[in-house]
This record gives structure tokens, sequence and C-alpha cells, in this order.
């Protein structure tokens, strides 16, 4: 299995995709993760950057929250969707449903993804996040019951921060979703914050160490299952995720620097079996 890292838009943007990309490739990445804005000299492009380049393109799928019913919501998620295709990624992580719909309202909202899935053959991941249908370890578990072939994008520090732990009560639903994830956000957390300001320092080793184990695993069971290329995006974020220098807009790390950081880390990590 080859592992590929991947560089968010996230917290570049104003940059043109030009700008972007360049950084990207000079950092040493092999693809972009980009929730694509409306702008039409930007989509232009990153469609022709994109195509000189060696870069693959993951698809986001991101909505502004709206006081919007269930319905409603789903058909502006599909029409997303349908947009990001126009770009041909080679897959699309999903920020999907509400964690106040009811279960079987994003049930409904899933089954729409599905139908988008068998229409165009672009694969929809499911990013763990909170606020979304998946905003927990054990509300994930129920929906696998329901779809054992639900597809997820692991970013497990939403779940250490909704449940206040490291998921030590919890691991058998944690144990469901690593063997459903198709793609990794590496992004460290502990029980309060769904991102620490600085992975590497002595301080931060136990969630580093927590985290790091839990993506092993992911990778684990990706190669035993006979995954060819696996995906992982460093994703550490920008204000408000990055707090600022007190009285400041200065971020207390570099974002860019820290995820560039992480993505040394892991290819130190022989994440891989040979």
């Amino acid at each position: 299995m080859k592992l590929k890292y991947v560089c968010p838009f996230w917290g570049q943007e104003g940059t043109t995709a030009k700008e972007f990309i360049s950084k990207v490739i000079n950092a040493g990445y092999n693809a972009v993760e980009v929730n694509i804005p409306a702008d039409n000299n930007f989509e232009t492009e990153l469609k022709s950057v994109l195509n000189d380049s060696k870069l693959d393109l993951i698809g986001q799928q991101w909505l502004q929250p709206l006081n919007q019913s269930a319905k409603e919501y789903s058909k502006r998620l599909e029409d997303r969707l349908y947009k990001l295709a126009e770009f041909n990624p080679i897959f699309i992580n999903s920020h999907t449903g509400r964690d106040f719909f009811k279960f079987d309202e994003n049930c409904d909202i899933l089954e729409t993804v599905f139908k988008f899935e068998e229409k165009t053959g672009i694969s929809v991941y499911h990013e763990t996040h909170r606020g979304r249908f998946n905003y927990s370890a054990k509300a994930t578990e129920d929906f696998i019951q329901k779809y054992s072939n639900l597809k997820l994008t692991a970013d497990f520090s939403h779940w250490t921060v909704v449940s206040e732990s490291l998921l030590e009560d919890q691991t058998l639903s944690l144990e469901k979703a690593i063997n459903n994830t198709e793609y990794l956000h590496a992004r460290v957390a502990d029980t309060q914050r769904s991102q620490i300001n600085y992975p590497f320092s002595e301080e931060n080793k136990i969630y580093l160490q927590t985290f790091t184990n839990w993506w092993k695993q992911v990778i684990a069971n990706a190669q035993n299952s006979g995954k060819g290329t696996f995906y992982i995006c460093p994703e550490f974020g920008p204000n408000p995720y990055m707090p600022y220098q007190p009285n400041t807009t200065t971020p207390l790390v570099s974002q860019w620097d820290l995820n560039v950081k992480m993505m040394e880390y892991l290819k130190q990590q022989n994440l891989l079996d040979r």
C-alpha cells in the first residue's frame, strides 16, 4: 500500500489556486483537499494548474449552516456534491448531516449521497465531526450498524472533545469506526480542545501518542484489507482552531508549518508493514 499526504486548502483562503498549488508542491505533498470557492477565476485556474501538476484532488463538501429542514439540507448537499464532481476528484470528503436531525432524517441524507455515488462513480467519505450525523463514536456506531459499508474520514479530534475523554470507555465504537475508515485527518486534540496548539511539546506527549496509535490502527486495517493507496491529511486549522497571541492577530503557531511538520513526523513513524 502507498501512502499519500494531502494539504488542506483550509487556512489558505485568499490565495490564488496557482499560488496554493505551488506551495503544496514545494512542501512535498501528494494531493490537496479543497472546499472549492464559488469563484469562476479560481475554478478555472485550479483545473488548469492541477492538470499541469501530479497532485490528486480531494473535493471537500462543507455547507454554511442555515435554518432549514432535513429535506432542504439534503437537496443543498446533493447540489454541492454534483458541483464538486465537475472537478473529477478522486473522492469527496463530506461534512454530512446534522447532529440535531433525527436518525431517520440523517439516514435519508445518506441515501441521497449513496445515489450520487452510484450515478457518478465518485466515492464520498463522511468526516467524523462535531455537529454532523457522526459527531460521536457511539452515534457513528449506530449508523455503521445500519450501513455496514459506510465510508468514513476519521478525524478523532472531535470525538475526544464531545466525550471529554480519550475514548477509553468507547473502544468498541472506536474499533468499528477504524474498520470503516477510508481517509485520515491527522490532527491532535485533548479532551477540551479539538486542536492542541503544538502536539510535539512534552506536555502534549500523551495526546500525540494516543492519536498516533489510533492512526496506526487505521493504516494497518487499510493495508490488511488490500487498499492500494491511502491518503492522510495533516489538518491543523487556522483561527479559531489556532488561537492568537493575546491582543493580536498573530497565531500561536504557524498553521502551515505545523501541518508540514506533522507530515514529516508521520513519514518517520514506519506506518506501513514492509
